[in-house]
């Protein structure tokens, strides 16, 4: 395993501004995204004002935000206002509504018209293929299926994922997006199969150091760890 030989593409996903551009300084990184809760975690209070602020930071970089409503004309208001924030965004449209309501009716007008969109929130293969179906022909998109949440479940998420792929390979435009990685290993596992893109939070990317570390050289370090850290407490027997 060596970072260097990765052909995939690792998105930062986050909405701290700090480690947003932490990010950008990293080599590996190619591009972001963001969502309503990481905004949140982040104590992002003015959505419109916080992402000017980080495509003027990152100028260069593809960034997708996510829109918010939950009625399909107002989320389509809320995508072509986004999208004119900068030709490096991508619109995050979530793949149904909180009613279940698909939205690939709206995937499909927005991507005609040329607006870029990162369709996420998918689990299944119907939405995959829903999905493929609207926005082939259209402009460049994000299909972002969420592994880490399959994997929660107990299934295997990269048999799904090598589907995925086979599905959306007749759409020049689309790229499947690996979503909710949940150990560094998934890096490894989507360039395997030849995902295109990965996204990935903070606390990964900073584990992105152990990569090809001696196995017997970090076994000792976590010794030391656990001796150093039971004198720190004082505990006594």
């Amino acid at each position: 395993m060596r970072l260097e030989d990765l052909k995939i593409k690792i998105y930062a996903d986050g909405a701290d501004r700090e480690g947003m551009l932490a990010s950008y300084r990293h080599p590996l990184i190619r591009g972001f995204t963001t969502n309503p809760t990481l905004m949140r975690q982040a104590g992002v209070g003015a959505y419109e004002a916080f992402a000017r602020q980080i495509l003027r930071d990152i100028p260069d970089r593809p960034i997708s935000f996510e829109v918010f409503a939950d009625d399909f004309d107002q989320m389509e208001r809320q995508a072509r206002r986004i999208a004119s924030w900068g030709e490096h965004v991508f619109v995050k449209i979530p793949i149904t509504n909180t009613k279940g309501q698909s939205s690939c009716p709206l995937v499909e007008r927005l991507t005609q018209s040329g607006v870029q969109v990162n369709v996420t929130a998918l689990l299944s293969l119907e939405q995959v293929r829903a999905v493929a179906r609207v926005v082939a022909g259209g402009a460049p998109c994000y299909v972002s299926v969420f592994a880490g949440r399959v994997a929660d479940t107990g299934r295997d998420p990269v048999p799904l994922m090598a589907a995925a792929l086979e599905i959306l390979r007749p759409c020049a435009n689309a790229e499947l997006l690996w979503g909710s990685p949940r150990e560094l290993l998934n890096i490894f596992q989507a360039d395997a199969i030849g995902c295109p893109i990965i996204t990935v939070t903070q606390p990964l990317l900073q584990k992105l150091e152990l990569v090809g570390r001696d196995l017997e050289r970090l076994s000792l370090e976590t010794v030391a760890m656990f001796h150093r850290d039971a004198q720190a407490a004082g505990f006594e027997l």
